[in-house]
């Protein structure tokens, strides 16, 4: 298995001002592999999942499932897992370290109709409450109780469910597909995410047995007790080659990027080259990224798939602090995701955080200066900063890149980024 050694006094050095040419490629997506390999709790059989990157959320998702009875061997981007789960009780240590790991509960119910799950943790971009999880489990039949950092579930006869969420959420919409997976009877979900996440595990559930429609919001699924082993690539990383096609456009460089999806990008895609950018198809699985004009200002306003990703927004705020102009950013996704606003103003940006709504006077040039990371895609925005930035540019406690980025210095550096990683002594 291969590691990625990541501690609270690792840090980025970057020295900017190097237009990054050349070609990488895009990783599995982190996002779809958590609930796939989550879902392996369903079965007795043996399941291989391939294209899956090496992340500390990855490897604690592995952890976890290893502390559950599985036997898994992780070896280059493949994950075999023999299930053989025996405990329907998760490590709290685990849990508070990524909120995905919230995803062990309805395989957990499914497999046992029992399940006792700490409360997650993860970024620090808001409250993110499970509530919509917590209620979709008590429509299912489920008693719950909270005590001392724990979520207690038992169910005690599985039963159809028809379930509408009050707002839509991904991992809620995950955990009720694999919840419902185990369950013979119809079930109908209404108001569920659409991300291309999402649609990834509901092929890999079609594949274990479940029988599985999609019709705009609503999904109609019908589950088996006993699912089967399965097979799967993991899709690209969306966000990640997102990241890539803002650096490319900032640095005012050349990047090609293989084993992507475009489909996927559309929105991404859409205001890149509102703002300035090319981006070529070249193949169908390769993207060609390059800046036509100097950055234009825009708007932005995150929604749910397929609108402009949350996950980007802090990426197009290091964009839009050198555009020619005003540009106004609305995050309607998360409450508290413009922690990076301060660090990039540190870099010498000009931006003006009111609400959920942050205002970015673009500036002529950025400087290096020493910044902290506060959540993944914040991480990553800091990084691109760097990249553009006059100077040297220090980015700590990046183990937060290490949850969500495949070696994201290294792929730089390919490209011909001057990055370093460090350690503090």
């Amino acid at each position: 298995m291969s590691t990625i050694l990541s501690t609270y006094s690792d840090y980025l050095v970057i020295h900017g001002g190097r237009p990054l040419v050349g070609e990488i490629y895009i990783s599995g997506a982190k996002n779809a592999s958590l609930p796939i390999l989550f879902a392996t709790i369903l079965t007795e059989e043996d399941c291989l999942i391939t294209n899956v990157p090496d992340l500390l959320d990855v490897r604690n998702t592995i952890k976890l499932l290893t502390q559950l009875g599985a036997n898994i061997e992780f070896f280059g981007d493949k994950v075999f897992v023999k299930p053989s789960i025996k405990s329907f009780t998760t490590n709290q240590e685990i849990i508070r370290s990524m909120r995905a790991s919230v995803l062990s509960m309805g395989p957990l119910l499914g497999r046992f109709q029992k399940a006792v799950v700490g409360l997650p943790g993860g970024c620090s971009i808001g409250a993110r409450p499970i509530d919509q999880h917590l209620k979709f489990f008590k429509t299912a039949g489920a008693q719950i109780r909270i005590k001392e950092g724990y979520i207690f579930a038992t169910i005690k006869k599985k039963k159809g469910v028809y379930f509408k969420f009050d707002l839509i959420t991904v991992t809620g919409t995950e955990n009720a597909l694999l919840y419902l997976s185990s369950v013979p009877e119809e079930s109908i979900l209404e108001n569920i995410a659409l991300e291309p996440e999402v649609m990834d595990l509901i092929e890999v559930l079609k594949k274990m047995g479940a029988q599985i429609t999609v019709q705009g919001r609503k999904v109609y699924i019908k589950g088996t007790e006993k699912l089967q082993g399965f097979s799967h690539s993991i899709i690209p990383d969306r966000i990640e080659a997102g990241t890539f096609i803002v650096a490319g456009i900032l640095t005012n460089g050349e990047v090609i990027l293989r084993k992507v999806n475009k489909t996927h990008l559309r929105a991404i895609i859409e205001k890149v080259k509102e703002i300035g950018g090319e981006i070529v198809d070249e193949n169908g699985e390769s993207l060609k990224v390059f800046r036509k004009e100097n950055i234009k200002p825009c708007y932005i306003e995150t929604e749910v798939y397929p609108g402009f990703p949350t996950d980007m927004q802090a990426q197009f705020m290091a964009l839009l602090s050198l555009a020619k102009g005003k540009s106004i950013i609305k995050e309607k996704i998360f409450e508290n995701r413009f922690q990076h606003a301060q660090e990039l103003n540190r870099l010498g940006a000009n931006i003006t955080v009111r609400g959920n709504t942050a205002f970015v006077e673009g500036v002529e040039k950025l400087y290096g200066a020493e910044v902290y990371s506060t959540d993944l895609r914040a991480s990553a925005s800091l990084v691109l900063a760097g990249l553009v930035a006059e100077g040297t540019t220090v980015v700590r406690d990046i183990y937060h890149l290490d949850r969500g980025y495949e070696h994201l210095e290294e792929k730089l550096k390919k490209l011909g980024a001057e990055i370093e990683r460090k350690t503090s002594t």
